[in-house]
């Protein structure tokens, strides 16, 4: 089955339409779009063919939407191995067609069907076996494992022959098809959890039954679980997850495991194993009946135990996961500025934590995403809100414009983790996504202000006070860095940014370069260059980024009009 998030591949923008009703059933889905064609797209191409090429090398499931004979050609020069090929599939334009072309281990079929069923149209599926038995053998649905595949062959080319199958094992989507199922066929179906050898008269299928949990940190646990597996005669492809306590979420052990066997860790919290533990189970043993609802197997460890459900198990319905906390950086301004990994974030990402105008930043990457907005003041309380958030579970992702540590919540984050030290936030994988900052965007869209030494200085005085930022202005003009102002002027901050100027004065003469940027990547964007003197707080606002140049800092006038500012990399009296 499939296990890696599609790509669906558009070369104009009418097929946008349909990509997004597509993404409405795989989520996770990343949109390729033609560049200068396309436009509100995850990913830009230049190159259709070596796009497509690479992603089907990556075994990356392939959706085109376009004509199926442009997949085809693409693609046939590097068909080698029907037994790792992902799905292909092509869609018409308009989304009537729904067209099946390769991939049908890797369960392109099942695939087709449910992008037929998001745009309501029937599936071109021609797999004799699929249409004629009712099921693809090769493909089992999710929950089940083939563990000989290159039988599979013959023995669906047996059945359609007219051989008779017995089905050994429960497994209610062989049951409820159109397999000839005999007590006393040739041929045989085996549906179980334990280790056995395959022959070609037999089809065996690991059913995802297994739980392991693990309640505390052990020495090798990959080796430790995997003997353990062979000690019980159990097939590891049957393992369905590894379960914890909620508290043991961060141990790396319990994620060495779930990484060895590819499989995901779920956590249970304290009130669902009280009931348990006060029956006098052990931790582990309280966490497999939690998971499984039957009695664990013996375990020669204190410290894992192992049970097997009656039913595969679906981990997304037991337990949570491991609470994960993003903060983003999405750049100053558009789409362009927004770096490969925050996009996979937010594609990933269950919910979004930020400002207002910093989420609507983001675009079609928040469509189906739980938002929660809050005032750009309450920083404290929305970092704290977010953490609660990540603990129960979600993967949640806190939006900043610019990046994420400068003057922005990923310092808002931590100042709440080290001051209130909740346990439960000990739990969450906090990571931090950078952003292109407004300084350096309003460098580049001018020339390069800041390239020699420079620093940046907040303006606002609201979490500390004006003279230790007047100090700061002082020390850095005396030092000759280029300054980057932030929080600049607000309407109730007017008087700061004049007084600023006037400590500058002291230190650089009154046609020092200043650049204005306002709006950076968004509507009514505009950069432009003034002297130190013109500077009033007239000139700037919240959503304007002002760099200060050092003595050195140069302009240069063009014959168009506009204006280059560059401080030199050199001193003349340096000795660099």
């Amino acid at each position: 089955m499939m296990n890696v998030a599609p790509a669906i591949v558009i070369l104009g923008q009418n097929s946008v339409t349909v990509a997004r009703k597509i993404i409405t059933v795989l989520p996770g889905a990343t949109l390729y779009g033609l560049a200068g064609r396309t436009s509100g797209v995850d990913v830009s191409f230049t190159n259709f063919g070596e796009t497509l090429r690479e992603l089907f090398a990556q075994g990356t499931p392939l959706i085109g939407i376009c004509a199926a004979g442009i997949l085809i050609r693409t693609l046939a020069p590097i068909l080698s191995d029907k037994q790792q090929e992902p799905p292909v599939l092509a869609v018409a334009e308009d989304g009537s067609v729904v067209v099946p072309l390769l991939g049908g281990l890797g369960g392109v079929n099942d695939l087709a069907r449910r992008i037929a069923q998001a745009l309501d149209v029937k599936p071109a599926i021609t797999t004799t076996g699929d249409l004629r038995l009712g099921t693809t053998l090769l493909s089992p649905p999710p929950g089940y494992h083939l563990a000989n595949p290159e039988d599979a062959k013959k023995f669906i080319s047996d059945l359609l022959a007219g051989a008779q199958v017995k089905l050994e094992g429960t497994a209610p989507w062989l049951s409820d098809r159109k397999l000839p199922i005999d007590p006393q066929g040739n041929l045989t179906i085996q549906v179980t959890e334990r280790l056995v050898t395959p022959t070609a008269n037999c089809l065996v299928y690991h059913p995802a039954t297994i739980a392991i949990a693990i309640t505390d940190t052990i020495d090798d646990p990959v080796t430790l679980v995997q003997q353990l597996l062979t000690d019980t005669s159990l097939e590891k492809a049957s393992v369905a997850a590894i379960f914890a306590p909620i508290t043991a979420a961060a141990d790396p052990a319990i994620h060495a495991v779930a990484s060895a066997l590819g499989v995901p860790t779920r956590f249970f919290t304290p009130n669902q194993l009280e009931s348990l533990l006060s029956q006098g189970y052990s931790p582990a043993q309280a966490v497999a009946i939690a998971a499984t609802g039957t009695s664990p197997i013996t375990s020669s460890s204190p410290h894992i135990a192992i049970a097997i459900a009656p039913q595969p198990i679906d981990p997304n319905t037991i337990g949570q996961p491991r609470g994960r906390l993003a903060i983003i950086g999405t750049g100053p301004g558009g789409e362009q500025w927004m770096s490969p990994e925050v996009k996979e974030i937010l594609k990933s990402a269950t919910d979004l934590v930020g400002y207002k105008t910093y989420l609507n930043l983001i675009g079609s990457l928040a469509d189906g995403k739980q938002r929660h907005e809050s005032d750009n003041r309450e920083e404290e309380a929305r970092a704290i809100f977010a953490l609660d958030l990540a603990a129960s579970g979600r993967y949640v992702a806190v939006v900043s414009s610019g990046d994420p540590g400068i003057y922005a919540m990923a310092t808002a984050v931590f100042e709440v983790c080290d001051r209130l030290s909740l346990p439960e936030w000990d739990t969450i994988d906090i990571h931090v996504a950078p952003g292109i900052s407004a300084m350096q965007a309003a460098a580049a869209a001018i020339g390069a202000p800041l390239g020699h030494d420079f620093c940046a200085i907040s303006l606002s005085d609201i979490l500390k006070p004006w003279s230790l930022i007047a100090q700061r202005i002082a020390a850095a003009a005396e030092a000759d860095f280029v300054i980057a102002f932030y929080n600049p002027v607000s309407k109730d901050r007017t008087w700061q940014l004049a007084e600023a100027r006037n400590i500058l004065l002291q230190h650089r003469t009154p046609d020092t370069p200043v650049v204005l940027a306002r709006n950076l990547g968004r509507p009514g964007q505009t950069v432009k260059a003034i002297a130190l003197d013109q500077l009033t707080p007239a000139t700037a606002d919240m959503r304007t980024i002002i760099l200060i140049g050092s003595t050195k800092t140069r302009t240069i006038k063009r014959n168009d009009g506009t204006i280059w500012v560059y401080t030199p990399r050199r001193y003349e009296t340096s000795k660099l």
